[in-house]
């Protein structure tokens, strides 16, 4: 085969469909990993991680979302910590009370609702 020849050969941008990929991914804006301190069983210090994401489809709200980043991390952070505090040693955490927590602190950075709390990942190690 001729290398040569292939280097000649445009590539074509891919066209989406009427999925709506793209719409859906400028939507929605990752935050960094929560993490906490927690007491495992037999006394022993653990990690709680918790992947958090908040989907906005409302373009004004997007943007005090996205300028309230730094905000919805602390509220986020002592939210988490609050969990993890309140959790009995070797008792998994209460992920939909921590979900009503944390998106109650997302209306309250944010100002009103609108802003719709994701979560990726929670775990004790």
């Amino acid at each position: 085969m001729d290398r040569r020849a292939l280097l000649g050969l445009k590539t074509q941008p891919l066209k989406t469909g009427g999925g709506g990929g793209a719409a859906a991914q400028a939507t929605y804006l990752r935050l960094p990993t929560i993490t906490a301190n927690v007491v495992r069983s037999g006394g022993r210090r653990g990690v709680m991680t918790v992947e958090t994401g908040v989907d906005t489809p409302d373009a004004a709200l997007r943007t005090r979302v996205a300028q309230s980043a730094p905000r919805l991390r602390a509220a986020y952070a002592a939210v988490v910590q609050q969990s993890a505090n309140a959790m009995l040693p070797g008792t998994p955490p209460d992920v939909e009370r921590l979900v009503a927590q944390l998106q109650a602190a997302t209306n309250t950075v944010v100002g009103r609702a609108g802003a719709r709390l994701l979560i990726g990942t929670v775990m004790v190690v």
